[in-house]
C-alpha cells in the first residue's frame, strides 16, 4: 500500500458544537493552537509527511478564516498543478446542499472522491492533536488485509457525538463497537482516523444514502463489524482529543509543562502558514517564565506558565499567568490576567483584573474590549 496512492479527506467542521465559544467565528480546523498553529495543521502535516499528495478539505460554515489560513496549500507543499489540496464547501453540486452528517458530507463530494484515481482513502477530523506516521497505519492495514482500519488511543473517552469505543481480539480485529458509552474508565476510543479502499467507501456511502442512513459510526462502522474485516490500530504516540473549551485549555497548557517535546519533532515537522514577523521584544523590566512565546510580541510585564501567540503586547506592570493569549491582543498597564483564554485582537484596559479558574477558564471573544 503506497501512500502516494491514498486520498486524504479532512473534516474541518466536525465537532464545532463542542467548542462553540471559539467556533462561532471559525471552524474547528482553524482554531489557533500552540502559539502559531491551527488545528488543521496537524492533520495536513501528518498526511504530507507520509507522502500523501492529494487532500480534500470538507468545510461547512464559518470557513473564511480557514481559507485564509490554507491559501493555495503552499505551506504544506500542496500547491501543485496536479493533485494538491482542494477545499470542498457545501453546495458544490446542483444536488448537494448543507450537510448535517458525515455520510451526507461524503455523499456531497463523491464525485471528487471517484475522480481522484486513488485506490485508498484516509478520513480524519481536526479535533485530534497528534503527530504520527500514517505509513504505520497503512502497513498495518495491508498486513492484515483489512477492509477498514481505525486508529484508536487508550484513554478517557472524549465527550463527542458518535464517539466509538472499540473491542478487539489479540490480532487487532474489531469484534464490537460501542457508540457513546457512559464510562469513566480508560478505554480504547477511536481517533476518527479511518483507512479503507476508495471503492469500499463509495459502496458504503451510496448504500447508506439509498437507505436514508445518516450516522456514519452506526450505519457504516457498527453495522458492518460482522461482515467486514475491521481492524483497530493502537496509536502509542502523543494524541489528544479536544472535545470542549476546558480540554482545549488543558491540552494547550500541558504543552508548556512538557508535552511540547512529545508533539513536535524534527523527523515529522508540523507545517503552518508562514508569517514574517520581527522577533519578540523583551523590555528591561520583563519577566517571562515557563511559557511559549511566538514571534512579534512586545513584553514589558510578567508572563508565567502561559502561551502567547504572534503580535501580543504585554504592557508595563501587567501580569499574565496560566493563560492563552491569541494574536494581536493587548494587555494594558498593571492589568492582571489569570486562568483565561483571550481570543484574537482582545484589548484589556489598564488595571483590569481578569481571572477564571483552572477548572473553568475565563474566555474572552475576538475583538472584545474589557
Amino acid at each position: 500500500m503506497n501512500s502516494k496512492n491514498v486520498l486524504g479527506i479532512v473534516f474541518s467542521s466536525a465537532y464545532d458544537d463542542n467548542i462553540r465559544e471559539m467556533t462561532n467565528i471559525r471552524t474547528m480546523g482553524s482554531i489557533p493552537f500552540a502559539g502559531r498553529y491551527r488545528l488543521i495543521d496537524f492533520v495536513l502535516s501528518n498526511m504530507v509527511n507520509c507522502g500523501i499528495g492529494k487532500v480534500g478539505v470538507i468545510t461547512k460554515s464559518n470557513y473564511q478564516s480557514l481559507m485564509d489560513h490554507l491559501g493555495s496549500g503552499k505551506a504544506w507543499d500542496l500547491s501543485r498543478k496536479r493533485e494538491g489540496m482542494t477545499i470542498l464547501p457545501p453546495f458544490n453540486l446542483g444536488t448537494g446542499g448543507m450537510y448535517s452528517s458525515r455520510i451526507e458530507a461524503l455523499a456531497n463530494i463523491m464525485n471528487y472522491i471517484s475522480k481522484s484515481n486513488k485506490d485508498y482513502v484516509v478520513l480524519s477530523d481536526c479535533n485530534v492533536v497528534c503527530n504520527i506516521d500514517y505509513n504505520d497505519i497503512f502497513r498495518f492495514h495491508k498486513e492484515n488485509k483489512a477492509d477498514i482500519t481505525i486508529a484508536y488511543k487508550r484513554g478517557f473517552v472524549p465527550k463527542t457525538d458518535g464517539r466509538m469505543v472499540l473491542s478487539t481480539d489479540k490480532d487487532g480485529r474489531v469484534k464490537e463497537v460501542s457508540i457513546c458509552p457512559s464510562t469513566d474508565k480508560v478505554e480504547p476510543y477511536s481517533l476518527n482516523i479511518i483507512v479503507m479502499s476508495r471503492l469500499l467507501l463509495e459502496r458504503l456511502i451510496n448504500g447508506a444514502v439509498s437507505s436514508n442512513a445518516t450516522v456514519f459510526e452506526k450505519d457504516i462502522i457498527q453495522k458492518n463489524v460482522k461482515t467486514l474485516k475491521i481492524y483497530g490500530y493502537e496509536v502509542k504516540e502523543y494524541a489528544k482529543t479536544i472535545d470542549s473549551l476546558q480540554s482545549y485549555y488543558d491540552i494547550s497548557l500541558a504543552l508548556v509543562a512538557g508535552d511540547y517535546k512529545l508533539l513536535f519533532n524534527n523527523e515529522r515537522p508540523v507545517y503552518t502558514k508562514v508569517r514574517d514577523n520581527m522577533p519578540t521584544t523583551y523590555g528591561l523590566n520583563s519577566d517571562v517564565r515557563g511559557s511559549l512565546i511566538a514571534d512579534g510580541c512586545i513584553i514589558k510585564g510578567k508572563v508565567e506558565n502561559s502561551i502567547l501567540f504572534r503580535g501580543v503586547t504585554i504592557d508595563e506592570g501587567a501580569t499574565v499567568r496560566n493563560s492563552i493569549v491569541m494574536q494581536g491582543t493587548y494587555i494594558g498597564q498593571n492589568a492582571q490576567v489569570n486562568y483565561a483564554i483571550l481570543d484574537k485582537d482582545v484589548f484589556v484596559k489598564p488595571a483590569n483584573d481578569l481571572s477564571g479558574a483552572k477548572t473553568y477558564p475565563l474566555y474572552i471573544g475576538k475583538n472584545i474590549t474589557v
